[in-house]
């Protein structure tokens, strides 16, 4: 059975920062440090900084006075950062540049008059966030294709769309499509808001779903981004898993399988890549792993000024 490995896959540069933001905060300032929700969707990366002293809670009125305080990569409302503002608190934002754009998008939108349509999904962080930096009321949530029909007619108001960073681009087109139809002057984006590493991760699984009959996405089940990736292989007619771990796979799975493709999500460590091809080669006697490259990724995010040094 041949193996071929994704790329890009795995962390991107916002997650990167992010992370690289908790752990230069514990050198800096020692533990604990404070991280509301999880910095990044993923299990091995909360548990790992978690044992160098972060400490993971879900609002700022859990942390106590004078304490370092960060926000997760997907973004916090404004009523949070208001709050996070009031209180002694050192405040550290390493929520993804791309996520800001989004939010700075909407806000300019607003103040130009626009009704803002958000395309996302509902109960995400990312998607709360950016909810978050309008009054309540000034932005619709657009989760499917159906709700379409029931955002106002806006007849007196002209109208403008947004979207998550982390979903599927042929899915997010198709909802373009009909939001076009209903309304012809939307407004889009001056750049599309999925994201690069959203969208080259994607690219990366198409290319694996036309050589192999089964793809196993590394992921959280919470990972918006990872949760695309199979669903986008699976469209393509290949069967795909996402699993956490390696320790998730299943021996019947392959079955008839001469190529498994690789790939991780955005916030997936490669380490968990390393143990998933090793699970693979000694345990059902796969090849050496070939490299299957779609583009390669050169970005990087600066970290906030106070940790620069």
């Amino acid at each position: 059975m041949r193996i071929l490995l994704a790329e890009p896959r795995g962390f991107c540069a916002g997650v990167d920062r992010a992370i690289l933001i908790v752990e230069k905060a514990l050198e800096k300032f020692g533990a604990p440090i404070y991280v509301r929700h999880e910095i990044v969707h993923n299990r091995w990366v909360v548990e790992n900084l978690r044992d160098k002293g972060a400490v993971f809670v879900q609002e700022l009125d859990e942390i106590p006075d004078g304490a370092v305080a960060i926000y997760s990569a997907h973004g916090v409302s404004k009523a949070v950062q208001q709050e996070g503002a009031r209180r002694d608190l050192r405040i550290l934002d390493a929520t993804c540049p791309l996520v800001d754009k989004v939010h700075r998008e909407a806000e300019r939108l607003d103040g130009e008059g626009y009704q803002v349509v958000l395309i996302g999904h509902a109960g995400h962080p990312e998607v709360e966030g950016t909810m978050g930096q309008l009054a309540p009321g000034r932005m619709a949530l657009l989760s499917d294709q159906n709700d379409i029909a029931a955002l106002p007619g806006a007849a007196d108001k002209p109208i403008a769309y947004i979207t998550q960073t982390t979903l599927s681009v042929d899915e997010t087109r198709d909802t373009v499509t009909q939001l076009k139809t209903r309304f012809p002057q939307i407004r889009e984006p001056a750049k599309e808001d999925i994201c690069y590493a959203t969208q080259n991760r994607q690219n990366a699984v198409k290319a694996l779903a036309e050589q192999c009959r089964l793809v196993l996405v590394l992921g959280a089940p919470n990972s918006s981004n990872s949760n695309r990736l199979r669903e986008v292989a699976e469209k393509l007619g290949t069967r795909a898993y996402l699993i956490e771990t390696a320790a998730d796979i299943q021996a019947s799975w392959f079955d008839g399988v001469d190529c498994v493709g690789v790939t991780a999500g955005a916030s997936a460590p490669e380490i968990l890549v390393e143990e998933l091809v090793n699970r693979l080669q000694h345990e059902l006697g796969a090849q050496a792993p070939e490299l299957l490259s779609v583009s390669q990724e050169l970005i990087a995010f600066p970290l906030p000024q106070p940790l620069r040094d």
